[in-house]
């Protein structure tokens, strides 16, 4: 396996690490995401306090096109432009819930359920490494590791190492009993679903 191969799965782990706090993040709302382009401009704009170009710049689009879709000239966006506008509301909706879920999830911590290949000790024993389905709730200090990691923009291998260390920690180890030293590999995540 080359190291282009290598850091193409690395990436791939950490976007569906990061999909899967978003997807757990939303669940949290309590009142819907605005849908259309024009509903999403306006709060975009209240955001921005006003600034046409500040919107577009985020989106990607001239001002004149931001201005479109707040008149209602334009309601189709395309889907690049329909992908950054989902992104860039969702990522700006609901603060204070947000904030009070993740802290929720660092106190109280969170369950991660996941398909990956999980490998330790040597080969062609029953030790081997084998994709697993596994779902494990991952005690406070882990999901506030797992948090930090994300807010501080870790690398793809802290952030891949923050959440393997937590699945490791309470369904491989079983918090330190047994097997305290048995070091795990995570690679080659197939899905991820994380809940606070």
């Amino acid at each position: 396996m080359t190291d282009h191969d290598i850091a193409q799965k690395a990436a791939r782990t950490r976007a569906g690490i990061l999909d899967g706090l978003a997807r757990a993040e939303r669940k949290l709302f309590t009142r819907p995401v605005p849908k259309s382009a024009r509903a999403r401009m306006k709060f975009l704009r209240t955001r921005e306090k006003g600034s046409t170009k500040a919107v577009a710049e985020r989106l990607g689009v001239s001002p004149r096109t931001v201005q479109r879709y707040l008149a209602g000239a334009s309601t189709k966006p395309n889907r690049r432009l329909q992908e950054a506008l989902a992104q860039e509301t969702e990522s700006e909706w609901q603060p204070q819930v947000r904030a009070q879920g993740r802290q929720r999830a660092a106190s109280s911590g969170m369950i991660i359920t996941c398909r990956a290949y999980f490998g330790f000790g040597p080969e062609g024993t029953s030790d081997t490494g084998r994709v697993r389905d596994i779902m494990v709730d991952v005690p406070a200090h882990h999901a506030a590791a797992i948090l930090a990691a994300q807010e501080t923009g870790a690398t793809d291998s802290d952030l891949q190492q923050a959440v393997a260390e937590a699945i490791a920690d309470v369904y491989f180890r079983r918090e330190g009993g047994g097997r305290a030293g048995l070091e795990v590999r995570f690679s080659d995540l197939e899905w991820l679903n994380i809940s606070f």
